[in-house]
């Protein structure tokens, strides 16, 4: 699946007091994770599409980590799919937190809300869930649904609504 660079979207503010992430499109398949703090930038780089970039304080440390969307295989799923990366400030440079494979269904867009990461999957009925993740000591871990077997409306309504 191809998404183009204009439908990449952020969902959050991504700037805090202490730090900045921001992204840096190069191409279609290539972008840059940047953290700056006002004096010196570190990148990542991201050779796949990137769909989207959300910044949140995902494991409730008091520092806000970058939340990114892309688009690959992985050496267990060789189909193109989104997938979620979450990227931590550790001493002024940027380092993977976590690099999820799946989140279970078939990832379609994800949010920070409240502290949590509220993914909206498709499942293998073309049904749809709304589930809100909570950070375990390595990774995202389910913590409830909201939405479970629901048409896409519905789904929708949910998911932009918490």
């Amino acid at each position: 699946m191809w998404i183009p660079v204009a439908l990449l979207m952020f969902c959050a503010a991504v700037t805090t007091t202490a730090q900045n992430f921001s992204l840096e499109t190069k191409s279609d398949t290539l972008s840059f994770l940047l953290l700056s703090d006002g004096h010196s930038t570190d990148k990542w780089r991201l050779p796949f599409p990137v769909y989207q970039l959300c910044v949140g304080d995902v494991d409730g440390d008091g520092t806000d980590e970058a939340i990114v969307g892309v688009i690959k295989t992985t050496r267990f799923d060789p189909n193109k799919a989104r997938r979620l990366f979450i990227f931590k400030n550790h001493h002024g440079r940027i380092r993977a937190m976590w690099m999820g494979s799946q989140l279970g269904g078939l990832l379609r867009d994800f949010r920070f809300v409240n502290g949590h990461v509220l993914t909206l999957q498709t499942t293998t009925d073309n049904r749809y869930v709304v589930l809100e993740h909570i950070w375990r000591k390595f990774g995202l871990g389910a913590g409830r649904f909201l939405a479970k077997g629901v048409d896409e409306q519905e789904a929708l309504r949910i998911f932009f609504h918490q």
